[in-house]
């Protein structure tokens, strides 16, 4: 064991005399890396991957919410992932609070952008605003937790809040016809599974706890991040 933790100081001590100038440390972060390191850079790739899935998915639904309609929806899908693209619409609004302005009447913006921007930075304050991580980081597995939960209460909303002539703020799973189109919900759940399942992996491996949280989605509000 000795011999093994010499020979792992002695690395760690070349890659700290290799670092660029400038780059305090890089070459060394990235041989401090975890298991559960590794497993959290790849469920934040997969989240984001769902989520542009997600995101396009709405606007070709909802093309009334993208300025330029169709033709614009890789633009539009393009802001809700650039974190430097000036989005006026939110009022600086983020999280949670930028999802709840997707489903208020008075709302005048992109709908879309304010749902998939919401889900997206709620999403990243989960992660601690991180998306790589090395041995010195550390997840709340009560906020990743939370984040799945706030996730559901988005999904009912989406497909029960509605406008005051009746029409859905926004159109996503096609339940009527002979042919039922679920695909968001697939989609949906593959994040919400993400989020629970990264939330069960830090709990273990930190050895905490994870207060669980029942609520009616009819009435439930967004938990904390």
């Amino acid at each position: 064991m000795k011999y093994l933790l010499s020979i792992l100081f002695l690395l760690l001590s070349q890659a700290a005399c290799q670092t660029t100038p400038g780059q305090p440390g890089k070459d060394l972060d990235y041989l401090a890396k975890t298991d559960i390191d590794t497993i959290s850079d790849i469920h934040v790739q997969r989240m984001e991957a769902l989520l542009r899935r997600l995101t396009e998915k709405l606007y070709r639904r909802n093309p009334g919410q993208c300025q330029g309609g169709t033709p614009a929806i890789r633009t539009c899908v393009h802001r809700v992932f650039d974190d430097e693209a000036p989005k006026p619409d939110l009022a600086g609004k983020r999280g949670t609070a930028s999802i709840q302005l997707a489903f208020d009447e008075d709302y005048e913006g992109d709908r879309v952008l304010a749902l998939m921007f919401g889900l997206r930075t709620m999403l990243r304050a989960a992660y601690g605003e991180k998306r790589e991580f090395f041995i010195t980081d550390e997840l709340d597995p009560q906020k990743l937790y939370n984040s799945a939960r706030n996730i559901e209460i988005t999904v009912w909303r989406l497909s029960h809040y509605q406008q005051p002539d009746g029409q859905l703020y926004l159109v996503s799973n096609e339940l009527e016809g002979e042919v039922k189109n679920l695909s968001y919900e697939r989609l949906f759940g593959k994040l919400i599974s993400l989020q629970d399942t990264m939330a069960v992996i830090i709990a273990e491996s930190s050895q905490r706890n994870i207060k669980n949280m029942i609520q009616r989605l009819a009435t439930a509000v967004f938990l904390p991040i």
